[in-house]
């Protein structure tokens, strides 16, 4: 009769003692930590649809000797950082700018507009800054008057000082013979001449600088402002070149940048 309650207590210690002891093992085991450094590589690897990795910010370690000079006023110090020096003559390029023009389109930052531009240049010099695409007018008292401009595509870059040396309303075109040659090995046949009008490259007006066969001009392709697309000319909307021609004489310094 006595085996069969001390059986019976056997059983309860054991059901108590189980749990306990494998509790203390569980708890004296260390916590199983899986880096995110390690686990992301393999996760980023599955594609598909696998669940994205969780994101890590590490924070930079400084070391206790310099962390007075990294911890100023209680926010950390900033590096220096050294800035280009810019002509301030110059406006920034647009560095978005598109690298070919789009029809119909047209940028209104090319409009012409009174601008702060301060130069040495004496009233009515024309400046033109072809890596903004854009020309001056000097007006004086710390301004200009600005326009938007077409210039020479890579390889017809030019810079240089000049002197309107001629005017002309509706120009006639005579393209150089180099310009026949090269568009005719392109497939494109030009004319040997071509009398002025709304079809005529040169567009509404003209301005012939010095001796060269550059000139700033009209067109007939308004979209093309604000790009680099001419054979070296200076190319602006008809309406503005009109603006500008009346404004200028024969014997106007045009600077080139």
């Amino acid at each position: 009769m006595l085996k069969k309650p001390l059986l019976i207590a056997a059983s309860l210690l054991t059901l108590v003692a189980g749990p306990a002891a494998a509790q203390d093992r569980y708890q004296n085991r260390p916590p199983v930590v899986v880096s995110p450094d390690l686990t992301a590589p393999w996760v980023m690897q599955l594609g598909g649809q696998q669940p994205r990795a969780r994101q890590v910010i590490y924070r930079q370690q400084i070391p206790q000797a310099t962390r007075k000079q990294y911890y100023q006023q209680g926010q950390a110090a900033q590096p220096q950082v050294k800035r280009r020096v810019v002509n301030p003559l110059l406006q920034p390029a647009n560095a978005t700018r598109a690298q070919r023009p789009v029809k119909s389109k047209f940028d209104p930052q090319y409009l012409p507009q009174t601008v702060a531009y301060e130069s040495k240049e004496k009233p009515g010099t024309i400046v033109i800054d072809t890596n903004n695409r854009f020309l001056y007018l000097v007006t004086g008292n710390g301004e200009a008057r600005r326009y938007g401009v077409g210039v020479g595509k890579p390889g017809f870059e030019w810079a240089g000082a000049h002197k309107v040396t001629r005017k002309a309303e509706w120009p006639s075109w005579t393209p150089p013979q180099e310009m026949i040659s090269r568009e005719a090995a392109k497939g494109h046949y030009l004319p040997a001449r071509m009398d002025g009008g709304p079809e005529n490259p040169l567009g509404a007006r003209a301005m012939y600088l010095g001796s060269t066969l550059y000139r700033i001009h009209g067109t007939n392709a308004p979209w093309t402002i604000g790009y680099a697309v001419s054979s070296g000319c200076i190319r602006m909307r008809n309406e503005d070149v009109v603006d500008l021609y009346e404004r200028v004489k024969v014997g106007t310094k045009v600077i080139v940048i």
